[in-house]
């Protein structure tokens, strides 16, 4: 009886120790493994126009030496871009926006941008929301909303959206590559 408690004993502790092993194999090869940057970080800005909290969820994609607007797939003229990379691009306002008559009441919503080569854009306000940027459903379209597209002076490496007060009310703005788009409101 000693000898196979012995035994087990031993097979026990043997299972132990090649536990211990790998448990400091995977931890040790984890603290070796730098942690890498996402190519499309989110990003997040808040602004008060006219009264109203303005918030913009998104994510940030980089040119990285690519042909940006009608170059990469998910973005040739004529197609429906998700304005930002991976999930969709999230905007918030406290209240209601006018856009050149096109009207957004305060919520939630999703932003999307029909882009032509012609420089005819339109920024999608989509009433869906938490789901992947590329999941655009246009029976769901609040608004579509017409943008002045203009170049820019210098590149613009990595996308950036901003809300900033302008005349009576207050501007989006998307800028990327040599583009730049805006879409002019008022504070109902």
């Amino acid at each position: 009886m000693s000898i196979s408690r012995t035994l087990v004993r031993g097979a026990t502790g043997f299972a132990y120790a090649l536990a211990a092993v790998s448990v400091l194999s995977v931890s040790a090869s984890a603290q070796a493994a730098p942690r890498q940057a996402p190519a499309s970080p989110r990003d997040s800005l808040s602004a008060s126009i006219g009264g109203a909290d303005i918030k913009v969820n998104y994510g940030r994609p980089s040119k990285r030496g690519r042909v940006i607007f009608g170059g990469l797939n998910d973005m040739k003229w004529g197609m429906v871009w998700r304005t930002g990379a991976n999930e969709a691009t999230h905007f918030t306002t406290s209240k209601t926006l006018d856009f050149g008559g096109k009207v957004v009441p305060a919520g939630t919503y999703t932003l999307f941008t029909q882009l032509e080569e012609n420089g005819k854009w339109e920024l999608i306000v989509n009433k869906q929301t938490k789901q992947w940027g590329t999941a655009y459903d246009k029976a769901q379209d609040l608004v579509r909303i017409p943008m002045t597209v203009t170049s820019n002076n210098a590149v613009v490496e990595m996308m950036q959206i901003t809300v900033t007060p302008a005349g009576k009310g207050g501007e989006i703005t998307v800028a990327w590559d040599n583009y730049k788009a805006v879409a002019g409101f008022t504070v109902k």
